[in-house]
């Protein structure tokens, strides 16, 4: 059975969509089979893999739909095989389409029922809507990327009412697998930033901090995981890192329970 991770936060570039890519990457090199679902309606996941939005045949509001299986819109990449199942703005037509529609929040996790992967990246809106509660009520496990910023705390209360309301009405088995700190430049600033997040968050935060690196912002206009475009860079280094503890923790605590 896949360990299904979503990755959320309301707030918008916080660097949950480089994770998405660049943890699935280094997942699939370390050996896993690998899908990312690509559930935000910008389709960067999509882009970033080096997919044309554009071309689809099909994407995730088809499957959301139920008119088309996973594997029938799914494109396997270059990157270590890959597997993305794409998103482009039609997708936004969704959320509306579902609102009357019953079990309209399980509709992405009945979609993913015993596909036959190591792991499932589930990459959310920039927001909490009836996507991303798809998303949570899909996934096993929740990573929360946060910004090494002054209001990086801003708005994290909403999102874990969220997570607790789908955890009490929708899916008891989602976990908060870690909180992972992006865009730190090493200040005084993002010192006290991850002091504060640790306080929340306490033996929540991962290890691994994803540095502001521009090799790490570049990669995505070329198509490409950092590990295929630069994989000396400190972002390569830190998401490879990122990977080995996202594979360590999540076995540490399912053998927990």
């Amino acid at each position: 059975m896949a360990e299904v991770i979503a990755i959320a936060n309301q707030k918008g570039g916080v660097g949950k969509t480089t994770t998405a890519i660049n943890l699935a990457s280094f997942l699939a090199q370390a050996g896993n089979k690998v899908m990312v679902v690509d559930l935000d309606p910008q389709g960067n996941t999509t882009s970033g893999f080096g997919i044309d939005k554009n071309a689809l045949e099909g994407d995730m509001y088809n499957v959301l739909l139920d008119q088309l299986h996973p594997h029938e819109v799914a494109l396997t990449t270059a990157y270590h095989k890959v597997v993305v199942v794409p998103a482009s703005s039609v997708l936004a037509a969704a959320e509306i389409e579902l609102v009357s529609s019953p079990q309209r929040e399980h509709r992405l996790k009945e979609r993913l029922a015993d596909l036959a992967y190591d792991y499932i990246i589930i990459d959310c809106p920039p927001s909490l809507g009836l996507l991303t509660v798809n998303g949570l009520t899909a996934a096993n496990w929740l990573i929360i990327p946060v910004q090494s910023e002054y209001y990086a705390l801003e708005g994290l209360s909403q999102l874990l009412a969220t997570v607790q309301r789908v955890r009490q009405a929708l899916n008891p088995s989602l976990d908060i697998l870690g909180v992972l700190l992006t865009m730190n430049n090493r200040t005084a600033l993002s010192s006290q930033v991850h002091k504060e997040v640790k306080r929340h968050f306490p033996g929540t935060v991962f290890d691994t901090v994803i540095p502001r690196n521009v090799r790490l912002a570049e990669a995505p206009s070329y198509g490409r995981p950092i590990g295929h475009f630069d994989k000396w860079s400190k972002g390569a280094r830190s998401y490879k890192n990122l990977a080995k503890e996202v594979t360590a923790r999540a076995a540490h605590k399912k053998a927990a329970v």
